[in-house]
């Protein structure tokens, strides 16, 4: 989840970059969003388009909108990773009885537009997990109730050849800190220490989570973080069945960006806060 102040000006850029987004939707909390879909993840393009509507933050219920207008506050970048679910509410009892914090799951239905133009209505239960010496890097996990409303061939296919993401990055001042955490969130054995980072794998991808001095390497692409925030997602890897073909969409988009061997490297200062990395598939 990418956090934006301008959705407008995001859409242009993505679009720049050889993505196909979907059109652009309202949520009933104040926040809207456009996606670019891929085989079987997405990157959602959010930003806050009614401040008035946003709920604030309650006891047991955590407020997505009003986490993300307050991380907009500081800085765009990703502020959330979205776990794909079967079911929220078994998952939200799981967490909680890891002994992380979760708070009550969230249903909500939205409007989609579909690629003929006509209207579908799409719902979801969300479920938060929060780590508090993570408070930039948000989880939670999703459950589609209307998967075959959302989720559009034509809205898949990507002139950049982008399939699916490959990895997601986070930097932290200790990363072997958090692997407890990690651990319980995507499951027992999932988490293996790889000296001062961790490699976790998932049915999806593979999160990493690097040392914080990492980040500023040069040429890294990375936005360094910095000591007022414990961690921070930095970057994202895609896999993508052209690599050709994502370097001709990014010459063409006059996207700034390196090409390091079988991967091209798109900085966050040109991506709307996050690097994004196109390895071939």
């Amino acid at each position: 989840m990418l956090c934006v102040r301008d959705l407008d000006a995001a859409r242009n850029r993505f679009r720049s970059m050889g993505f196909t987004l979907t059109p652009p939707a309202s949520h009933p909390f104040g926040t809207g969003n456009s996606l670019a879909q891929m085989g079987s993840s997405f990157i959602e393009l959010l930003s806050v388009v009614d401040p008035g509507r946003i709920p604030p933050h309650a006891n047991e219920r955590f407020s997505f909108a009003a986490h993300n207008a307050d991380f907009l506050a500081r800085r765009e970048g990703m502020s959330m990773l979205v776990i794909s679910s079967e079911d929220a509410r078994a998952d939200e009892a799981r967490w909680r009885e890891a002994g992380l914090t979760t708070f009550e799951p969230v249903y909500f239905e939205r409007g989609a537009k579909l690629p003929d133009g006509s209207e579908a209505k799409v719902a979801f239960t969300i479920a938060f997990v929060l780590n508090e010496e993570m408070p930039d890097a948000v989880f939670f996990c999703c459950q589609q109730h209307a998967p075959e409303a959302f989720w559009q061939p034509e809205y898949q296919r990507h002139p950049n050849g982008a399939m699916d993401f490959a990895s997601v990055i986070l930097a932290a001042e200790d990363p072997r800190r958090h692997a407890a955490f990690f651990d319980a969130l995507f499951g027992a054995g999932s988490v293996q220490v790889n000296g001062d980072a961790l490699d976790i794998q998932t049915a999806l991808g593979k999160v990493e989570v690097i040392p914080a001095q990492a980040s500023a390497r040069p040429f890294s692409g990375f936005s360094a973080i910095d000591s007022s925030s414990a961690a921070r997602f930095v970057g994202a890897g895609i896999r993508t069945a052209d690599l050709g073909a994502a370097d001709a969409c990014l010459e063409r988009g006059g996207i700034e960006r390196l090409r390091k061997g079988e991967r091209i490297i798109v900085s966050a200062a040109a991506c709307c806060g996050i690097a994004l990395e196109f390895v071939q598939a």
